[in-house]
This record gives C-alpha cells, structure tokens and sequence, in this order.
C-alpha cells in the first residue's frame, strides 16, 4: 500500500532534481569547454612546430624499381628508417630555434641529415641489387630542404635500421688510395686548423683482422675514405670558425662526422666478412674528439 509523500518531502525532491539537473548540464558545459580548449591548444602547439619551418625532402619509395620479394623486409625497414630521420631533423628544427648563424640549420640539421639518407638510400639500392638490377642515382634524392610555409616534407614509411650497406658510394670513389697511418688526425689540414683546434679520431686500420686478399682494395679505399672525411671536417673547423653556439662543433662537424665513419667502417667489416670471419664492434671506433 503506497503512502502520500508530505508536502516538505514533495519539495526536498524537487529541489534535489533541480540541484541534480543544474550540476549535470554545468558538467555538460564545462567538458564542453575543456574539450574545446584542448583543440585549441593542440592547434596551438602544431602552429608553434611549424614556426621555424619544416623538413621536406623527396620521396624515395615512389622512384624504385621492382623490389625482389627477398629484399622487401630490408627496404621496408630503410624506408621506415628515412622517415625516422626526418622526423628526428623537424624535432631538432623546435629545440634548436635561435640557435646559431645564418648557415646553422644547413650545417647542424640538413647537412647531416643529407649524409644519413645517403647511406640508408644506399643500403636500399644494395638490397635490391642482390637479387635484381641495382637502381642507380638514388643518391640524388638525399639532399632535403627547409620548407618555412610549414607544409611537412614528403617522407617515407615507418620502422627501424638496418645493417650498413657493403659497397663504396660516389664519395668513395674519389678517394681512392692507400690506407690510415698509425693514427687517425687532422695534421695535414694544415696551420689555419691548429688555431682552432684538430680533429682526432680512433685508428681503424689497426684494429682489424687478417684482410683477404679478395677484400684488400675495397678495404683500402674505405681506409682512405676515413682519412678523406677528417680532412674535410678539420676544413670545416677552420671555414665555420665563431659559428653557432657552445654544441656546434659537435652539431655540425663532429656528430656527421660519426655517422660517415659508421657507415665507412661498416662497409670494411662488410668487405672482409665476405671472404673471411666479419669484424664485431668496430663502430667504437667511429667517434672522433676536438684537439685544441
């Protein structure tokens, strides 16, 4: 049997509807405009990226030939790789504003940038090569540029490296010779470099094992090459002299650097490994230091 609420109860129900109807629609209005601050912000934020331009560089996937079904993993993996690159270069582009001269985003950004898509390009054409037509002229599609619309370069697909490439590009060919000297420095750079210091780099040639005979020109050359890419960043050092700030000698001369070495010393492992047992952890050898 139902019992008839008292006229209080009747408008202490009423009032609690009331109360609980008002926070509910505050509830709707605030996440309203919690919401609608949060595309703001987030549009904010993609506005402060594109500040100081973006990374564009062209598109490799869409210029290569067919690829063999064996090498497709390893070209996906350069493909994902060159796509990382460029992402890491417009991330250095936002924590690197105001930073350095006029020249600074060339020297510290695309520059080295240029040089790791040569030999990830580089690894791609080597890949295909091993069963089918290795493509030529690829490299042409390092170089990338700075787009300050803010339109976002044309990059590759997504993934991770892969183990160096295993024979010489267009760089390499020209610097054909004989092999490191006991030690890996800057000396023949000349007087100018002194005043600013010489770069000295671990000794290669000394750290390897039994060279196959097979093996023993491509090694050189490669040899020759690591003594080419010091020569050239001791030039740097003395052309770029009062450049950038208290990291750009590391930014922009002693970082690509590196990477050139990586990719050099690799392809000595490569090269030896093919006719003989493959050298392990050479890559220590590849970062070199400043000598004031």
């Amino acid at each position: 049997m139902s019992r008839a609420l008292p006229k209080y109860n009747k408008r202490r129900v009423a009032v609690i509807g009331a109360a609980a109807a008002l926070a509910l629609s505050g509830a709707v209005v605030v996440n309203s405009a919690l919401a609608g601050e949060s595309s703001k912000s987030g549009s904010t934020d993609a506005r402060t990226l594109a500040g100081p331009g973006t990374v564009a560089c062209p598109d490799v996937a869409s210029q290569l030939p067919a690829i063999p079904a064996s090498a497709q993993a390893e070209v996906d993996r350069n493909l994902a790789l060159l796509q990382t690159q460029i992402d890491e270069a417009n991330k250095r582009l936002v924590d690197t504003v105001g930073q350095g001269g006029a020249n600074f985003v060339q020297n510290a950004i695309l520059g080295p940038l240029a040089d790791k898509r040569v030999s990830t390009i580089d690894r791609i054409a080597i890949s295909i090569g091993r069963q089918g037509t290795k493509p030529q002229g690829l490299d042409a599609l390092a170089p990338c540029a700075l787009d300050t619309g803010g339109v976002a370069g044309t990059g590759e697909d997504a993934g991770a490296g892969d183990e160096a490439e295993d024979t010489p590009g267009a760089e390499e060919t020209a610097a054909a010779g004989a092999g490191d000297g006991a030690a890996e420095t800057g000396d023949e750079a000349g007087g100018d470099a002194a005043g600013v210091g010489t770069i000295s780099c671990p000794d290669v040639a000394s750290q390897l094992p039994e060279i196959p005979a097979s093996a023993q020109a491509e090694v050189d050359r490669n040899l020759a090459l690591l003594q080419t890419q010091i020569d050239e960043a001791n030039k740097r050092l003395v052309d770029t002299v009062g450049q950038g700030g208290a990291n750009f000698v590391q930014n922009a001369i002693l970082g690509p650097l590196a990477d050139k070495r990586v990719s050099t010393i690799d392809r000595i492992a490569i090269s030896i490994g093919r006719k003989g047992t493959k050298p392990q952890g050479l890559d220590a050898l590849a970062a070199c230091t400043l000598n004031k």
